[in-house]
């Protein structure tokens, strides 16, 4: 029993140490990539889309686009820019996915952590199983805050967890974080592929991070 025990400890610790990447593995050049990115509403919508409007949509294909339930104005500019971009055609090459807020605006603490939950399954959900685990919910996952996030970003660590096909996540700080991390990327900091800062003090806050200048 002791060794059962022991052999069941071990195979979780390995599997928990699979989710935190390592920065250093080579990626699998493949012609087309799918693209997830998250739109967190008001600036950071106008910053992940400004982000992916210099990408080569022939390249990243097909896109994915998550917005916080209630979020209009996020679903409204990612269609526009789709038709900007001559890709609003039928069938469409992209599509708007809607998971529920982590966490509402003015949403008291004690509260929140029932919404959180309902929010990760929902990722989790969509994730995990909604290609049936066949393939990866996207080959490349763009994050750039708020809070929900890292629900999205945890239900890909689950996948990862259980071996499922998981996308290679990029976090790009926000061009307004100029002297501190916000806390969406302290949060996610340990978890993702790439962490990219918009200003070069940062790197002296979260080693091994990127800096290439300023994005948007």
């Amino acid at each position: 029993m002791h060794l059962a025990f022991a052999s069941a400890a071990i195979f979780v610790l390995y599997r928990l140490l699979c989710v935190f990447p390592s920065r250093t593995h080579v990626v699998k050049r493949k012609r087309t990539k799918s693209l997830a990115v998250f739109l967190g509403s008001g600036g950071h919508t106008t910053e992940a889309l400004t982000l992916i409007s210099a990408l080569s949509f022939d390249h990243y294909s097909p896109r994915t686009y998550v917005v916080s339930k209630g979020d209009s104005f996020s679903s409204q500019k990612a269609s526009e820019l789709e038709v900007s971009k001559g890709t609003a055609v039928s069938p469409p090459q992209y599509t708007i996915l809607t998971i529920p807020r982590a966490r509402r605006v003015h949403q008291s603490i004690m509260t929140t952590p029932g919404t959180a939950f309902y929010s990760l399954l929902w990722c989790i959900y969509h994730v995990a199983f909604s290609r049936g685990g066949r393939a990866a919910f996207a080959d490349l996952l763009i994050l750039n805050g708020p809070g929900t996030c890292f629900v999205l970003c945890i239900a890909v660590c689950f996948n990862k967890f259980f071996g499922l096909p998981a996308p290679r996540i990029i976090y790009i700080e926000s061009f307004a974080r100029v002297n501190s991390l916000s806390l969406s990327g302290k949060l996610l900091y340990p978890f993702v592929d790439r962490f990219i800062v918009q200003w070069p003090q940062l790197l002296e806050i979260a080693r091994g991070a990127e800096f290439h200048g300023l994005l948007v």
